[in-house]
């Protein structure tokens, strides 16, 4: 029966207690920042690299957010996933519908030339 129960060599007065480590005050989340701002670039520039860097970005974004992250933002992370998606359809639209022609006599189109 000795040999079931070891002598314990945990001392009670050593013991230390978790604590949980204090929250960053003013943490400013600049990768949250490029996720949200990225898609709008894509969009104005109409640049398929930058809405596919949005598209990564934002996926990067939602996946490493924290439980403070997610109580602190405005706009939860599947939002800017959405907007990234939404700006690479964007870039790519032109390549299935295509801009109209220009048409001859055109208001935007060089004017006509006068008779000598």
């Amino acid at each position: 029966m000795e040999s079931n129960k070891e002598k314990d060599m945990r001392q009670p007065d050593l013991i230390i207690p978790y604590q949980e480590p204090a929250a960053k005050g003013d943490n400013v989340e600049f990768q949250s920042t490029i996720s949200s701002t990225l898609p709008m670039a894509a969009i104005f520039m109409r640049n398929k690299y930058v809405g596919w860097a949005s598209v990564v970005f934002s996926i990067q974004s939602w996946l490493g957010e924290s439980e403070e992250t997610k109580k602190s933002s405005s706009t939860p992370g599947y939002f800017n996933v959405g907007m990234s998606v939404v700006s690479l359809l964007v870039t790519y639209l032109p390549l299935f519908l295509p801009p109209p022609a220009a048409r001859a006599g055109s208001p935007t189109g060089a004017p006509a030339p006068l008779p000598a």
